[in-house]
């Protein structure tokens, strides 16, 4: 039996797509391979590791594909697009993390499995939409789009506009079983990806997709509290958090807790869009008995464990 500590290590939007790319497959590929390094420097602290990512972009670039084919292709809906690209971002990653274990002369497995997490039906979300998906446009452009598709529009963390679109609370994942059979033969199991799958449970026990994404970091911590995770390491743009970002009197956050974590988000220092969920995700996981959550940038993993970057956030 693996006895190692579980850990969840949630990969950003960025890890695939890099700002002023087109995304193009081997873009995204390379990418990959260079978010790696944090990937195993965790494995080398003694860590097992479940790994989470985003897939706003790619979702988006699909929904725009069907877009452009719809008199030709039949219409995708919005939890088949991000299980089609949960696929797809899987696949990179456990390749990459696969050819960089096999360097490293280990044979550990990586598995991607597709996972369906739940959502309330009723959750007021529905009904207001604040999750950004796709790529970044100009006023002009989304307000444009905005008239023609009908589209929810907001300003995302002052890089442009973006498609939202409605994000309910993350409550159980339903292949969790088969993640912790995974974790104790030893494996590295890619879950979660842009969130999971969003389903929702009928009066009749059935399963039944619901057309929203999940937030990435959410379901993160959900999926940390469940695995019984020592840590959730949430890896992003920034090497740090911040308060008032991107003002004159912009501050970084290095050691915080989860009451100052939990003061300053209900200041309105986190956007709901941005940085908002990771602190969520964060302080639902401390409380819900993890040792530490961590944000920080890809590049900085080994130097934010040493204590010289990143924001910890711990309960005391």
């Amino acid at each position: 039996m693996n006895r190692k500590k579980p850990m969840v290590i949630a990969l950003g939007g960025n890890a695939l797509i890099r700002k002023g790319q087109r995304g193009t497959i081997e873009e995204q590929f390379d990418n990959t391979r260079k978010s790696m390094e944090g990937i195993l420097y965790c494995l080398k602290k003694g860590y097992n590791i479940v790994i989470t990512h985003g897939n706003g972009p790619q979702v988006g670039n699909l929904l725009l594909m069907t877009e452009a084919c719809k008199d030709r292709t039949p219409e995708l809906t919005l939890g088949v697009c991000v299980a089609d690209t949960e696929g797809e971002i899987g696949y990179m990653i456990q390749q990459s993390l696969t050819n960089a274990l096999r360097r490293e002369n280990t044979d550990t497995c990586v598995v991607t499995v597709l996972t369906q997490v739940v959502v309330d039906k009723n959750d007021k979300a529905f009904s207001c939409p604040t999750k950004p998906i796709g790529p970044f446009f100009q006023k002009e452009e989304a307000e444009r789009f905005q008239q023609e598709k009908g589209w929810d529009i907001a300003e995302d963390s002052h890089r442009g506009y973006r498609r939202v679109v409605a994000s309910p609370n993350p409550l159980k994942i339903i292949e969790i079983q088969a993640i912790k059979c995974l974790l104790e033969a030893g494996s590295i199991v890619i879950a979660a990806g842009g969130g999971g799958i969003p389903v929702i449970i009928k009066e009749n026990g059935d399963l039944e997709g619901v057309d929203v994404v999940i937030d990435k970091d959410l379901a993160s911590g959900v999926l940390a509290r469940d695995i019984h995770a020592d840590a959730l390491v949430m890896l992003t743009g920034e090497e740090n958090v911040f308060l008032n970002y991107k003002k004159p009197n912009e501050l970084p956050l290095y050691n915080i807790t989860a009451k100052e974590a939990q003061r300053y988000l209900n200041e309105g220092h986190f956007p709901p869009g941005s940085m908002g969920p990771k602190i969520q995700a964060a302080i639902n996981f401390l409380n819900w008995g993890g040792s530490f959550a961590l944000i920080t940038s890809l590049d900085k993993v080994r130097e934010a464990f040493e204590g010289n970057a990143g924001t910890k956030i711990t309960m005391d």
